[in-house]
Parts: structure tokens; sequence; C-alpha cells
């Protein structure tokens, strides 16, 4: 029996795919593929896939003279479908060769217009189009992309040429040289091609077409393009497909003309047309920013007709793709085609705003919205704003790209905004425009300032993509490069320099200008927040220590407080002293009577919290640090003492001061982190615990009186053993019941504990006896756990370790799966193990990092608590992390 091979197919016609096939056709071609089956005006081509690069890299350079007959093929289906000839005398098909990845990178990979010039088919393009200018300014441009691209050539080597060519005929655009200036141009471009690689111009169109695929597929593992998948998590192994199709020309005439457009504004979300387009121009003149375009409402004046068309494919397109559109598009002698559509690059604002009206305008249900807003981009929504209360005048003002406002210091050389920009510094980088290789710098960069460009520009679509505050097409900006400055009229602006720019309005400021942060409040970010809490199984609490903490925590849809810590407030002003006589007292008595100044101030706060929590859980943490903390430094009493006695001070200072200064030396450790804390005091000091019990209990009971829920919980820290827990616990519910007796009150009152170190984890079920909640102090845990000084470590080492890929993040942001979180695993197993019931949460920061959330939601918690504003983050990763788009 004989075994039929089936050859795979590598190369696919645009009436033969669709949107489906995004996987093998990248998204570029699947999405072309999609529109040519739906009937929009697209140009002919054909996608060489995914599969095919991927083979490339595999097998090598000679893979490609099997997959070229299949190239050669589909070049003569094009033939027909034009009516053109590849290479022909008379009517020449020129096409241009694009890149196109299943996930959508913008500008990361090359691109070839223009291909199949040579010098006999610009005679015949000039012949055809009657037009000698377009057909040589056509070539020029092949020639520099083509150098660029294929041959490697330096590309402000055809620059300079333009440039002194430009300076010559006192002209600003490149559009307005001359056909015989163009030719010659072109000749110089050809010499320096020569010079460089020591052989002419490739001359041939199929030889081209060749080389011209081979860069793409190469373009997959160049350095910007490798950047940008590491910044944005995209795997190394899916490859590009290349899309070629004919050329079509928006560099014909008046009548002609080039533009990108959005259906909704990237920057806000508003439901509008929204881009720019440049007549008589081709497309990389509005991506690349060499020029500053047109705002697209004009063509609505200038061309009535086509703006009309184009809106109508708009809206066609975003309902059929049921997301925001970007679309690139070319108007030739009157005529609209689609070049291309993708779901827009959008800022986080204006991604909430989307996927919210979205779901109102029934184009998505719920489900669909709440997955297209990621936790990455409502942490951008942290970014602070210009504070609006300031009068101060902008020295310059450019397009708004990307919103958000950012101070720093000016630098000009992109590789120096990325080394310092990873050290820590606040950079502004600041360009004429930026292109894809400068990837490496913009994501280090905390802002970005360019003197050209549009909203559609690379600059633009990159820092809405990195949400990075970005202003462009800042004319006013002239950067010389050589002296390592900017000027703005009479203002002078070096290296080094701090400006702020405000990406919202597009204002530019010399100074630091003050910022403010942002509200988390609007209506379209609590609508997709109510929407995500519906699919999440974890709820989200917040670590709150007062009442307007408190306050704000609710307002953001926090469901409880995870953590209260009650040290705080023995740290105010008027209550540090009262602390400290509580520490240096001589005597169990003299201890309770400052204790009971403390228990006063400490109802007082609890009444407020539990007011304003109005029912929800509130995790109220007894005294942890040691109590050295709340002690003055040595240096500074012995010095205060020496100036008493030297100066006959009071006998009755001098004896306080002699007594604080014997309490801090007996209190003074080594390793106090690991020394006399936590549960330790309440077991030999049980009189502080037991205070602050009784003002916990009193302030619950008189609100239950007036008739308001309370849910209140009581966490003991650091508790290492199960006879600390079981004593602790008893002590606590002995006082908690004698003090709601007398308010004739019966107060269910949970008792749980931090598990916050290794040994508290592997006793779990010893511990789970006795307690009704485990919530995991991962701070403290991941200290202990690795044997890392977090305040010691994150200044000398640990950034370090990230990036020699010791650790792959930064343990004390994102949790330490492995060694921190078999732990976590082993507590919950062995906790539940003892007692089913056993409550469980987290309420370290790791409480509010998505990946960190992921993995509690993965081990069965309840709840993540984390600081109040990073509570609609942790909404939203619940969210994902039930749907399965976090792991």
């Amino acid at each position: 029996m004989s075994v039929v091979r089936t050859e795979v197919k590598y190369v696919y016609r645009f009436d033969e795919g669709s949107a489906a096939m995004v996987s093998l056709l990248g998204g570029k071609g699947a999405n072309l593929a999609e529109m040519k089956r739906l009937g929009f005006p697209v140009p002919n081509g054909f996608i060489i896939s995914t599969e095919a690069c991927r083979a490339y890299m595999k097998e090598g350079p000679q893979w490609l003279d099997s997959l070229w007959p299949a190239v050669v093929e589909h070049m003569h289906f094009l033939e027909r479908a034009t009516g053109k000839t590849f290479g022909g005398r008379e009517n020449p098909l020129l096409v241009s060769v694009r890149s196109g990845a299943p996930i959508s990178m913008p500008g990361m990979m090359d691109t070839i217009l223009n291909l199949g010039l040579n010098d006999e088919t610009t005679e015949a393009l000039a012949e055809i189009s009657k037009d000698l200018r377009f057909a040589y300014d056509c070539y020029r441009r092949f020639i520099q992309m083509f150098a660029d691209v294929v041959l490697g050539i330096e590309l402000d080597l055809f620059e300079g040429v333009l440039s002194e060519v430009k300076q010559k005929l006192n002209v600003k655009y490149d559009y307005e040289i001359p056909a015989d200036v163009l030719r010659d141009v072109v000749d110089q471009f050809k010499n320096i091609v020569r010079s460089k690689i020591d052989q002419a111009f490739p001359q041939d169109p199929w030889i081209q077409l060749k080389m011209a695929i081979e860069a793409v597929f190469k373009s997959w593992n160049n350095k910007r393009a490798i950047t940008y998948r590491r910044i944005s998590n995209i795997p190394d192994d899916l490859g590009t497909a290349v899309t070629v199709m004919e050329m079509v020309f928006g560099n014909l005439g008046e009548d002609c003309g080039t533009g990108v457009v959005f259906t909704r504004n990237p920057s806000t979300g508003e439901k509008e047309l929204f881009g720019e387009f440049l007549v008589n121009a081709q497309g990389e003149d509005v991506v690349a920013g060499i020029r500053t375009p047109q705002p697209i409402a004009l063509l609505r004046e200038t061309n009535p007709k086509v703006y009309g068309e184009l809106l109508k494919v708009a809206e066609s397109l975003e309902r059929h793709f049921r997301d925001m559109q970007d679309i690139e598009f070319t108007v030739e002698r009157g005529k609209l085609y689609i070049l291309q559509t993708r779901s827009g690059k959008r800022s986080a604002k204006a991604a909430v705003r989307i996927a919210s009206e979205m779901v109102a305008e029934g184009i998505i249900d719920e489900r669909t919205a709440v997955s297209r807003v990621t936790p990455k981009e409502v942490e951008q929504l942290l970014h602070r704003q210009i504070d609006p209360s300031v009068q101060i005048s902008p020295i310059a003002t450019g397009i708004a790209a990307s919103p958000g406002a950012a101070v720093g210091k000016v630098v000009f050389d992109v590789d120096e905004a990325e080394e310092r920009g990873k050290n820590g510094e606040s950079i502004i980088l600041v360009r004429p425009e930026t292109t894809p290789e400068d990837i490496h710098g913009l994501s280090m960069a905390a802002g970005l300032l360019t003197s050209r460009g549009g909203q559609t520009s690379h600059a633009a679509l990159v820092a809405r993509s990195l949400g990075i505050p970005c202003v462009v097409g800042c004319e006013a900006v002239n950067i010389d490069f050589a002296n390592e400055a900017f000027t703005v009229g009479e203002v002078a602006v070096k290296k080094d320099d701090v400006i702020t720019i405000d990406g919202t309005s597009g204002n530019v400021y010399l100074g630091a200008v003050p910022l403010v942060d942002p509200s988390l409040r609007e209506k379209n970010l609590t609508s997709l927040l109510g929407m995500a809490d519906k699919f999440a199984r974890l709820q989200v609490w917040a670590n709150c220590d007062t009442p307007s903490e408190a306050r704000q925590a609710r307002e953001l849809g926090a469901k409880g407080i995870g953590l209260c810590r009650t040290e705080h407030m023995f740290r105010e002003a008027n209550r540090l002293p009262i602390m400290q006589q509580v520490i240096v007292a001589d005597s169990k008595d003299e201890r309770l009577h400052a204790l009971e100044k403390l228990v006063t101030l400490q109802k007082g706060d609890f009444l407020e919290i539990f007011k304003v929590m109005a029912g929800l859980p509130v995790v109220i943490r007894l005294l942890d640090p040691p109590l050295n903390e709340f002690l003055p430094k040595e240096q500074d009493v012995t010095k205060k003492l020496f100036q008493l006695r030297s100066n006959g001070g009071s006998e009755g200072e001098i004896k306080r001061l002699e007594a604080l200064l014997r309490r801090i030396e007996a209190l003074k450790e080594n390793n106090p982190m690991l020394g006399f804390r936590g549960c330790r005091i309440g077991v030999l000091y049980p009189e502080i615990y037991e205070a602050q019990v009784r003002a916990i209990v009193e302030a619950a009971c008189e609100l239950m009186m007036q008739g308001i829920d309370v849910n209140v919980k009581i966490m003991v820290p650091l508790v290492a053993t199960g006879q600390e827990m079981c004593m602790l616990r008893s002590n606590i519910e002995k006082v908690a019941t004698a003090t709601a007796g007398k308010y004739g009150i019966n107060l269910p009152c949970k008792v749980g504990t931090m598990i916050e170190l290794p040994r508290a984890a592997i006793v779990a079920d010893e511990i789970a006896e006795y307690a009704d909640f485990f919530s995991f102090g991962t701070n403290d845990l991941t200290q202990t756990t690795l044997g890392v000084s977090r305040d010691d470590a994150e200044g000398k080492f640990l950034a370090a370790y990230v990036r020699l890929g010791i650790y792959m993040e930064d343990p004390f942001h994102s949790l330490d799966r492995k060694g921190v979180g078999t732990l976590m695993k082993m507590a919950v197993e062995r906790g539940k193990g003892t007692n089913k019931d056993l409550e469980l949460g987290i309420c370290g920061e790791h409480g509010g990092d998505p990946s960190s959330i992921a993995f509690c939601h993965s081990i069965g918690l309840d709840y993540v608590s984390c600081s109040a504003m990073r509570v609609p983050v942790a909404r939203l990763s619940a969210a994902h992390a039930a749907l399965g788009l976090l792991n």
C-alpha cells in the first residue's frame, strides 16, 4: 500500500483566507482576506504563511528555493487579476511586501513598497501615469527602502542626499522636488548602493522579490521585534506571514493621498472617526512621522465623497470585527483602497471607555468587554496628571498622543535613555521622530516628546501601547543633536534639564510641574469593574489603617478590609508619647494606666472605620512591630540628656530620659524583624493585646447598639506554633466576651492569624485548630523564606539578580511561586484539612499584583487585600484569573 504525501500549502490568495486564519496568515493577511471576502475595496494580493517563516528559520535560506514556484504562480495570478506585468515595459505591476505577525507588532518588522521598479519599469510607469515626477519619486523611495531593509545600508546616507537637495531648492517637502532633480537623486542613490555593497542595485524584479521576502522573514528576529515581544509577552516561535499586494498610489497628485484612521479616538475612546491623512503621499510618510499630517476631519471638506466612503467602511469594519479598528487607506485618483485593518492600539482610558460603551451599544457582551481591558491598562490609569490648580504656561504645545503627565530629565539618545531608565531615572526622551529601532529606549522612558509626526505616527502608537505619556508634532521644538539641546524660541533646554510633558493636553513645560493622582471613579471604569465582579471568584479587600483610607477603598469597590494595622494608629504625634509610656512602664499597673488612654483613642478610630465599612468584614491586626520602633533614636536621647545635665535642666525630665534610655538599651536587638515582635509581645505582655481587643469590641458594640452592622475579625501576627495561637485566642475570646457582655451583646468575632513564617505554613494544620482564618502576609513570608531583607536588598542586589535571571522578577513585587507559593499551597491544604471552614486571604503587597492574584485564585484563596488605590487593578485581575486570562 503506497503512502500519498500531501504537499504543505504555504501561499494563499486573499480570496482563500479569512480572519479565522490569523495564526497561519498573520493579523494583516487574515484581515485583508476577510475584507476581500466581504467585498471591501482591497487591492489584489496573496499571503505567504507563518508556517513558511518557521520553515525558513529552521531550514535556512536554501529553503526559499522550494517555496519559489508557489510564489511565481501567485505572482502570475496577480498579473492576470490586475492586467499588469511584473517587470513589464508597458504596464508594470508593482507590489508591496509586508510583514504580518499573528499578534500585532506595529512597525517592529519590515516592509518594502514599490517593489518591481528598475530603470526600465520606472520609465514605463512614467509613461502610463503621464507623470515623470511621480515615477521617479516611487523609484527613489523604493531604492531607499530596499537598501535599508534588504541590503542593510544606513538610511541616513539617503536622507542626507534628500536634505541637501531640498536645501538647494529651498523647499521643505519631498513632493516639491521636480522630476529632473529626482532622476539625479535616483542616480546618487544607486551610487550609494554600489559603494556600499560593491555591486549595482538589483534590476531584476524577481530577484528583488525573493530578497524582500527573505528580509521580511529575517525581520522576525531583529532587535526591535525581539524587544517588543519581550515587553508585550509575545512568544518567539510564532513567525511572521508575508503579504504581497498590488501597489496603489497616494502620491500621484492632488486627487490622491494616504492616511490612517481609527474608528474611535485611541486616546480618549470617544466614538468618532479619528485619524490623519496626507495629500500626494505614500503610507510611510504618515506612519513614520516624516510629515505632519492633517486631521481626518479636513478630508470631509476637501473630498466629501471619499470621506463618506471611508466613514461607511470604518463603521462596517468595526461592527464586523467587534472592536475599534486601526485602518490604513490610500486614495488613488479619487478611488478609495483599504490597505489594512487591525484592532487599534489605544490608551488605557480609551480601552476602558470603548469596552464599556460597546457593551451598551450591543456590539460585544460583558465577558468580551472584561477580557478586552488588561490589569496593566487599569494600572496605567494610575498615571498622574498635571495639577489643575497650578497656574503655569507651557513653553510649547504639540499634539497630545498618549495621556498622562511625566516629569523627567531631557535625554536625546535612545541608548542612553534605555540605560538611565533601567537605573531608575525619570527620563523624557526627545527626538525629531521615532523609528521601530527605538523601542528599547522608549520602553524605559517616563515620557516621549517629538518635534514631528501625528497621532498615528510610530511614536504615538508605541507610546500608547507602552502606557507612557507622549507629545508629538511639537514643531516649535528645534533639536540640536550636536550640542545635546533643543530650543523653543528664546528658551534653551539642555540635556539633563528637567521638563514636564502632558500627553493629555499636548503641553510642554520647563521644570517640574506639580502632579496629582488620577481619579479612578470615572463612570466607564466603574461600569467595567462592575462587569468584572460578576466573573471573579476572589473578592478584593483593601489594606486600610484610617477612616479616610477605608472610605477610598469602599468607593473603589473593596468588599472588606483585609488588614488594618493598629500600630499605625500609635504613631500619630498625640499618641506616640502615650505608647512610649506603655513601653517604659516599670510595672504592669503603670502600663495599664497608659493603655487606658490608648484604648479610648483607638476605639474612636475603630468606630469610624466600622461605620465606613457598614457591615463589610474588617480584619484588625494586633500590634506587630518591635517595641523599639516607637522609641526615639538612642543618639537623640543621649544628646538631649547631655544638654539637660549641662544646663541644669529639670530633674524630673532628666529621670524620664534616663528611664527611656535604659528601655531603649534593653529593647535593642541585632535583628529586630526576627526578634521581639508580633504575637511574642502579646504572649509576654498580654495586657497590650487585651487593651486593643477591648477597644475593638467596645467600638463594635456601641455601633451595634445604634443599629449599625459590624463584621469584625481579629488577627494575630507572626504566629509560628499552635501553642501561641491557642494561648492568644483564649485570651482574646475571654476579653471580647467580657467586654461585649457589659453591653449585653453576643458579638460574633472571628480570630485568625497571619501566615508569614515558613514554620507557620508547615504546621498550618496545628494552627488551624485555633484559627477561623489565615491571611498570608507575603511581605514577611518572602523575606523569611528567601532569607532576604527587603529594605537592604532592593538597593543592593535585587535588581542585579533580576537582570542576571537568578530571579525572573522581583519576588517582593510578584510572588515567588516555587518557594513562597509552595509554602502557601501547603498551608492551604493542611489548614483546610484541619478546618474545612477556614477562610483564606492574602494581605501583602502581592495582593495587588495581577500575576500573584492569578496564583491566589489557583490555590483557592477567598480574597486578596491590597492598597486602596490598587483595588481596581485587583478586581479586574480577579476576573481575568477566573476567565483563564491570567495564569
